[in-house]
């Protein structure tokens, strides 16, 4: 298990980008939260397997209206939680 933040740039605002998350990583058993940063900017912490985080941000990246142009990552210390959340 693994918990990483990241921070997403591009047209990731007003294109359903924090719902899509949402039900994504729920489907995928992920932990965490989502939230739009007052930048244009997306910020997200999931908890999980690695493989599993990936299919996640593939699956973000497949999406007709989200274009992430840069994506940062940074690791966090592992949270207690039960389920995904949209912030904000």
């Amino acid at each position: 298990m693994v918990r990483k933040h990241y921070r997403f740039h591009g047209r990731v605002q007003g294109v359903g980008f924090r719902y899509k998350a949402m039900y994504l990583a729920r489907g995928l058993g992920l932990t965490g939260w989502v939230e739009n940063q007052w930048d244009g900017t997306v910020e997200m912490e999931v908890q999980g397997k690695p493989e599993t985080i990936e299919r996640l941000l593939s699956r973000l990246q497949e999406d007709r209206y989200i274009s992430i142009a840069q994506i940062e990552e940074s690791d966090r210390p592992l949270e207690k939680e039960r389920s995904f959340q949209v912030k904000g």
